[in-house]
């Protein structure tokens, strides 16, 4: 089979998980024999084709840039048509699988061009991200219920998200398809110096390590972590907490640490390489995931993979990945209380701690691994095709 995989971020361009979950599934459906050729925009010092892990990438010179987000996003579209032109002279497509609504219109546009299927994975959407608040909001939204639209069918990676989709988009169930994200397990199968790693983040020898990894957005619930970090330190004086990730609530969640006066005991990291990352998440005590809105959780996925106890609010598609006092501990979303007693519970009983790492790791190699994931994903592209 040839596939198209249409995505507006792909390493080194990392924004979200989209870019994560595109890079796994090109390399497991390639792995799988198909011929797989991603489409994506350009990045500094990256190729504009090159060859990895037997796909190809095809990037998209940005030609005309532009200080409004949803400006540039209109006008990134079009060269990432014509990208896929090019892309379609080498490869002659079965189909074309876009990801989330950034390249929905280079999608629908090739489609109807090229006479060529369109599935769409909606990783996650507006009206759960913001509430639909602002005029640009609503444009977004139009742009998702566009590509849904469009689409042969659609994937998401919960059951949480097909709700949202079924009923926000008044899609019929039928239409949608659930294959969870997942994870490459063998990249945390690394050394790591945990004790170096842990004091050039700013934790010492016999304190505790309290990680987060997100954006630094309303929806990821940091803000409450933050809260939290008082009562915490009451209970642990040793807790140090690591706040991994970027967003324009930096600034916000800085003076609530400031205020908090613990600001000693958090340390912002900002944006970090893979490897960094990787190591770091190995070396945490606990990794928090506080969301208030979550399609899936990829980062929860990682700890558990990490070997690393997860505290995940119970929330979308997290309430799907971990389950409650087996592979992880539940907390409410945006309760502080309840966000300080699930690290209190993890931190006091290294017993449970051992128990939930064991239970999570197995869950993850055999439910979440990306040839799983490939198989259902062909599934799904042979019913478009007509080849059930």
């Amino acid at each position: 089979m040839k596939i198209c995989l249409l995505s507006w971020e792909f390493p080194p361009r990392i924004v979200g998980g989209i870019a994560r979950h595109v890079f796994g599934l090109a390399k497991a459906l390639a792995k799988d024999g198909h011929d797989v050729g991603v489409v994506t925009l350009d990045f500094p010092g990256a190729p504009d084709y090159e060859e990895i892990e037997s796909f190809k990438i095809y990037r998209s010179k940005t030609e005309v840039g532009h200080p409004n987000f949803l400006v540039w996003a209109f006008l990134f579209n079009h060269f990432l048509e014509k990208r896929l032109a090019t892309a379609e002279r080498d490869f002659d497509f079965d189909l074309i699988h876009v990801h989330d609504w950034l390249a929905a219109p280079a999608g629908i546009g090739f489609k109807h061009f090229m006479n060529k299927p369109l599935i769409c994975t909606m990783h996650s959407t507006e009206e759960g991200r913001s509430s639909l608040h602002h005029p640009d909001s609503y444009m977004i939204d139009g742009m998702e219920w566009w590509a849904c639209y469009e689409a042969a069918r659609i994937i998401v990676t919960s059951n949480s998200m097909k709700g949202e989709i079924c009923n926000h988009f008044k899609m019929p169930g039928e239409d949608v398809d659930v294959i969870p994200n997942a994870i490459d397990v063998e990249k945390y199968n690394v050394d790591a110096d945990r004790w170096a790693v842990r004091r050039r983040f700013g934790v010492g020898d016999h304190e505790k390590m309290v990680l987060f990894v997100g954006r630094l957005v309303p929806q990821k619930g940091v803000e409450y972590l933050i809260r939290a970090v008082p009562r915490i330190g009451w209970r642990f004086p040793d807790a140090k907490f690591v706040i991994v990730g970027e967003g324009w609530m930096r600034g916000h969640l800085e003076w609530l640490a400031d205020r908090s006066g613990q600001h000693w005991r958090i340390n912002f990291t900002g944006f970090i390489s893979d490897d960094d990352l990787v190591a770091l998440t190995k070396s945490a005590d606990v990794m928090v995931v506080p969301s208030v809105y979550e399609p899936f959780g990829i980062v929860a996925l990682e700890g558990m993979a990490a070997g690393v106890p997860v505290v995940v609010s119970q929330v979308g598609g997290l309430a799907e990945v971990v389950e409650h006092d087996k592979t992880g501990v539940y907390v409410y979303p945006r309760s502080v209380d309840s966000i300080a007693w699930g690290v209190e519970r993890v931190l006091s009983d290294s017993g449970y701690r051992d128990w939930l790492v064991k239970n999570a790791y197995s869950t993850v190699q055999s439910r979440f691994s990306w040839q799983a994931v490939a198989k259902q994903t062909v599934e799904v592209y042979k019913r478009v095709l007509g080849e059930e």
